[in-house]
């Protein structure tokens, strides 16, 4: 009996497969239904350079609930700012499975305006 692989993770298979021959640093994004969480890892994929997530100090004192669209645009203005103190401009974004819509995209679309190319 052949184990099937859940829908999510095959496309983070395949996402993670294309982003690989881009030689770029990796947006990883990864969310739950209270927290979001994102992180900027190296070309060779062994270390993480900045991170941030809803679960940070300074972070819940501005935001009611950590898992609504508000809280993701603040999570991709940190990671941005973030990123531009480490010296990092341009990333590819790994979703990691999850559809591009919601928190995902209000992540995206808010690094992108702090200064992050992808």
């Amino acid at each position: 009996m052949k184990k099937e692989i859940e829908p999510r993770a095959r496309r983070a298979r395949q996402i993670r497969r294309k982003i690989f021959g881009l030689q770029a640093d990796r947006l990883c994004v990864h969310r739950t239904p209270c927290h979001i969480y994102a992180q900027i890892i190296d070309k060779t994929g062994g270390k993480v350079l900045v991170s941030a997530s809803t679960l940070e100090a300074d972070v819940r004192g501005q935001i009611k609930h950590g898992g609504n669209i508000e809280a993701a645009k603040l999570i991709g203005k940190r990671i941005a700012e973030k990123a531009k103190g480490a010296g990092v401009t341009r990333v590819a974004f790994d979703r990691s499975g999850f559809k591009y819509h919601g928190r995902v995209k209000a992540l995206a679309d808010s690094a992108r305006e702090n200064g992050l190319e992808f």
